[in-house]
């Protein structure tokens, strides 16, 4: 008896002297008994906090996930760091982080209580900011693209179209003059040569500029043009290969996983003496990743300096929540995989 009396001289004692809010309710549902930390932060009498059902103080928006996991709770199944937000008398959003356990003989919960509205409030700001900043980078990187939309429409419709007037010009020489001197015909074949080769070198740089394969057909299309013409350029055999749903990426995705495998093919080109170079994309669990691979030089990624082209990459992959692994040793090739989530 001695020792059921102190029992219950500890728990009040506890129960009054706690910084956290702690509280008794029934399986009615409605609060059994308080301490004062919970009138306090509530601003409601205890009369009031006993005689509502305690769903009358939880945040609208709330409600029913609360709901969910006090059944939950009333099955046997105790409650940790569950957090959801009450509504003081004032009008104030408290959020509370809470630990409850059911016992079934007596039918009441016990359970404690931390004020973290602060904390909450302070990750709200960082999140607001997050998004700000990402909505800022999304926006740079739309009028990036757009420029360069214009930049290939000026290379390919007015300086391609040029070009090719200037090499109808040549031919019209070429057909018109039959007797023109040796040294003139060579001289006009010269011209007409070169004239193809430009057209082709602008409709080139066109396409890596601004894809339109990309923006019409789609990432896998555009990495499949990427590689082919990677192969004929460099003689360097690229496959492309996915095993994934194109349509789980957003454009912004798909712009920015190109433009990742154009910096990696430029780093085999400039520096990686590779063979070969695959191109993959395919889901993982529930992540899509990119991956390059080559089997060139490698390097050792200890001793490796960011170069302009890594940073790039790695301000891509930042700028989409993805991961971005480097994989390199030298004389075994490179791995570049970018990771993020569906």
């Amino acid at each position: 008896m001695t020792n059921l009396m102190n029992s219950e001289i500890e728990l009040s004692a506890f129960f009054e002297q706690s910084p956290d809010l702690v509280c008794i309710a029934g399986r009615d549902g409605f609060f059994k008994s308080v301490n004062e930390v919970v009138i306090k932060k509530l601003g409601y009498t205890i009369d009031e906090l006993l005689s509502q059902p305690i769903s009358t103080f939880i945040h609208e928006d709330d409600k029913k996930i609360t709901h969910k996991h006090r059944s939950a709770l009333l099955n046997g199944k105790v409650l940790h760091n569950f957090v959801n937000r009450y509504i003081s008398k004032k009008g104030d959003i408290i959020w509370l982080e809470w630990t409850s356990l059911y016992f079934s003989k007596s039918g009441l919960v016990f359970a404690t209580a931390k004020d973290i509205t602060e904390r909450k409030l302070a990750e709200t700001d960082i999140e607001q900011q997050y998004n700000k900043f990402k909505n800022l980078t999304a926006h740079f990187k739309s009028d990036i693209e757009k420029d360069r939309k214009y930049l290939t429409y000026e290379l390919h419709e007015e300086l391609a179209q040029l070009t090719a007037a200037i090499k109808m010009n040549i031919e019209s020489v070429a057909m018109n003059t039959p007797l023109l001197p040796e040294p003139s015909k060579v001289a006009v074949e010269k011209a007409l040569v070169i004239s193809q080769m430009l057209i082709k070198t602008l409709q080139r740089i066109s396409f890596s500029i601004s894809p339109n394969v990309l923006h019409e057909f789609g990432l896998n299309a555009a990495l499949e043009w990427l590689s082919t013409e990677f192969s004929l350029l460099h003689n360097i055999p690229c496959t492309f290969n996915n095993n994934y749903g194109e349509e789980l990426l957003t454009k912004e995705i798909q712009t920015d996983f190109f433009r990742i495998c154009q910096e990696s093919l430029k780093n085999v080109q400039d520096h990686a003496n590779a063979k070969s170079v695959h191109i993959r994309i395919e889901e993982v669990n529930d992540k899509i990743r990119l991956s390059i691979k080559d089997d060139g030089d490698g390097f050792d990624i200890t001793q490796q300096k960011e170069t302009p082209g890594f940073v790039s990459m790695r301000e891509r992959v930042n700028s989409i929540n993805g991961e971005l692994l480097i994989e390199s040793e030298p004389e075994t090739g490179t791995g570049i995989f970018v990771t993020i989530a569906k």
